[in-house]
């Protein structure tokens, strides 16, 4: 490992950190801890609004910061949540994301698409995205953890072991909750357009 690359790991680890401390800070009832964090963390949310944005059609009138600002207030306002670490806030940060992209594309009432549709990157569309969470819902009702996998991995951009660290178990684990969610979610897409 070279000189920079070793700097750069001891930074991430040091911020990673100091991520950890605020955010038990905030759970605390700390409100300024989380005037804190957002320098800290900003970066990591946009790229991770960035992901989501990417994915949305070219003409989205929500922007990648707006997507960031909507995200922190929601935070702000919402109930206190007991942070774990680093990976927890962002896995969380990563569904209030999705809700709020789910929230402006159930508004603009479009259709709804297949599953392999949906999870084309290039060309997932609004009314897929709200396919997509409705059948998500229904995993929810039957296997909360395969749902969870899902929001993680695919609306987070989690790896598989980041996923494990957040869920308490082994990568193996989510593995197959992956593949089986993903069956039953184009299950679910299939009755839904027939």
């Amino acid at each position: 490992m070279t000189a920079v690359q070793q700097s750069k790991t001891q930074l991430r680890e040091v911020q990673s950190h100091e991520v950890t401390q605020l955010l038990s800070a905030w759970s605390g009832g700390d409100q300024t801890a989380l005037n804190e964090l957002m320098p800290i963390v900003y970066k990591d949310l946009r790229r991770l609004a960035h992901h989501y944005m990417r994915r949305e059609n070219h003409g989205h009138t929500l922007q990648t910061t707006a997507l960031v600002n909507e995200a922190y207030l929601r935070l702000a306002k919402g109930k206190a949540v007991d942070w774990q670490d680093r990976t927890h806030f962002f896995a969380v940060c990563a569904l209030v994301m999705r809700r709020i992209l789910i929230d402006v594309a159930k508004r603009k009432h479009l259709q709804h698409v297949e599953f392999e549709e949906a999870l084309s990157l290039a060309e997932e569309r609004d009314g897929s995205l709200i396919a997509l969470n409705d059948a998500l819902e229904q995993l929810s009702q039957v296997d909360p953890r395969k749902a969870q996998v899902v929001e993680l991995r695919y609306f987070g951009g989690l790896s598989v072991q980041e996923t494990a660290t957040v869920l308490k178990v082994g990568p193996d684990t989510v593995m197959r909750d992956w593949r089986l969610a993903k069956l039953y979610l184009q299950r679910e897409l299939n009755n839904k357009s027939h």
